[in-house]
């Protein structure tokens, strides 16, 4: 019985270190569906409508805005910590580098100038002025964005190919 366990436990750990293609795929690119507003007057928006009143109350409570960019973050690090642990091979290298750079060059920005957009809708800033400064950080960060996303979208359908991994694209 002992063997078993054992001989399960080293199996266990052996598949951990081997992950599917699938795994692959999932925490490398799928995961960026996070982040596919940023740089985006979709985003933006969605920052204002966390404070949009009904009935007289917010029905997403205080600090909507900063929760919801701070959910982001958190889902971020924890993603950009999976991806740096895949093994990289000749097949996968292009599209964890790329993952990598698209999570690490997001981060920095929804730590500081996103969650100061947040703090301005939740704090009763107008449409007008949220809606300006969001503007600003697509104009300034959105065309790095758009480059990677498209570099880590075209790798993704190449990998998702190859693996046979079914993958509705939106188009």
């Amino acid at each position: 019985m002992k063997k078993l366990l054992i001989l399960a436990a080293i199996l266990g750990l052996s598949a951990c270190s081997n992950p599917t293609p699938e795994n692959y795929f999932d925490t490398a690119v799928l995961n960026t569906n996070i982040i596919n507003d940023f740089g985006s007057d979709a985003l933006t928006k969605m920052l204002v409508a966390q404070n949009v009143k009904y009935n007289g109350t917010l029905p997403n409570g205080p600090n909507a805005a900063a929760k919801m960019i701070d959910g982001k973050v958190q889902y971020i690090e924890k993603t950009l910590v999976k991806v740096k642990d895949l093994k990289e091979t000749e097949e996968t290298k292009t599209m964890l580098k790329t993952s990598e750079a698209l999570f690490e060059y997001v981060l920095p920005v929804y730590k500081n100038e996103y969650k100061a957009l947040a703090k301005m809708s939740d704090d009763g800033g107008t449409q007008e002025d949220v809606l300006s400064l969001g503007k600003e950080i697509n104009e300034k960060y959105g065309e790095r964005f758009d480059s990677l996303f498209d570099v880590l979208t075209a790798e993704g359908k190449k990998y998702a190919a190859a693996h046979d991994i079914k993958v509705n694209w939106g188009n």
